[in-house]
Order: structure tokens, then sequence, then C-alpha cells
């Protein structure tokens, strides 16, 4: 993940965007702070299970509901996704 100023993006957007369409993440900073992201379409679309996935999720083992999940120390989403 690279971090690029603003007024550098501006001068540099198709090469940015040439680098996202590659799988690249950007930054861009205004004033020191990152401000945006640019992402590719298909940032965090779930790819394919792989087959020893599909088959235990098939197979009868796997129960939704016998476990819950902490979600307490999860960020809220505009923090999280300065990451």
């Amino acid at each position: 993940m690279q971090t690029i100023n603003l007024y550098d993006a501006r001068n540099q957007f198709s090469k940015l965007v040439d680098a996202v369409e590659g799988g690249e993440v950007v930054v861009i900073a205004r004033n020191g702070k990152p401000a945006v992201k640019l992402v590719p379409l298909s940032y965090g679309e779930r790819t394919e299970w792989s087959p020893e996935v599909q088959q235990f999720l098939g197979g009868g083992d796997y129960d939704p509901d016998a476990f819950e999940i902490d979600r307490s120390d999860v960020l809220p989403a505009p923090e999280r996704d300065l990451f």
C-alpha cells in the first residue's frame, strides 16, 4: 500500500489508477493525514471457497448457531478503513 499527498495524486492520477487496477491499494493524504483510499473494484469481494471448505460446509458438520463471535474489538468502519 502506498500513501501519496493530494497534490501529487492530482498530477499522477492516471498512474495511480493503473496501479490500483493492478491490485495495489493507494491512500491519498491531505495535510499529511490519510483522507481516502483507492482500491480495485474487486477489493473485499469473496472468492470461491476451497474444495475442503465447501465439503465441510456441505457435509452437515457446520452449525452456524453453535457459536457466537465476539466483535467487541472490531473498529468502527471509518477507523477500520484507515489501515
